[in-house]
Formats: structure tokens, sequence, C-alpha cells
């Protein structure tokens, strides 16, 4: 079993930056890929950015460029760096972790309003 529990959401202006944190109970031998997602209402949950136990990354190719992806492995934490935000970047956004056992755990998410 691995908790999950993003934080970092909140209100902020068009132009403006946000951090994501996502922290994961288990340590990172347990813990293979980890990823951000968001669903804004209305439409699918979307893949944002992931990034795997060695550090490679990928990302939504809209999002490429404004939004980076981190991992500190020693706390057990994955970022979304998140620039210039856009009013369509307002969006629940959930963190994923890929266990080493092959299950994923969702956290709850957190929420971010991007205003015009």
């Amino acid at each position: 079993q691995v908790q999950v529990v993003e934080s970092g959401g909140g209100l902020v202006q068009a132009g403006g930056s946000l951090r994501l944190s996502c922290a994961a109970s288990r340590t990172a031998a347990s813990i293979n890929g980890m990823a951000w997602y968001r669903q804004a209402p209305g439409k699918q949950r979307e893949l944002v950015a992931a990034i795997t136990s060695g550090g490679s990354t990928n990302y939504l190719d809209s999002l490429k460029g404004r939004f980076t992806i981190s991992r500190d492995n020693a706390k057990n934490t994955a970022y979304l760096q998140m620039n210039s935000l856009k009013p369509e970047d307002t969006a629940v956004y959930y963190c994923k972790v890929s266990s080493a056992w092959g299950f994923d755990y969702w956290g709850q998410g957190t929420q971010v309003t991007v205003s015009s």
C-alpha cells in the first residue's frame, strides 16, 4: 500500500506560477514511476507529465516548455513546476505513483484555478 498526498494547488492569475508536490509514503526503492494527471470539469483525465525512477520524463506535448516534472528520491516526492499558467490549465491535478509490485496508487487531487 502507498499513500499519496498532493499539495500546492490554489488560485493564481494568468501568467503566474505554482509548484505542486506529491509525497509518497513508501521509499524510492518501492516506487517506479510517478506522474501528474489533470481533469477539468466535463473532460477526461489526461496525463500531464511523468518521470521514471531513473529520471526520464515525458510531457503532454502542449505543455512542453511551461511545465517541468522533477523528483527527489530521498524525500519520496515528485514536483510539478507550472509556469505561465493559463485559464485552460484550471483543473484538479492528481498524482499517480506506480509501485515496484505493479499497482498504481492515486492521491485525492489538488485544485488549480487560473483566473484571467
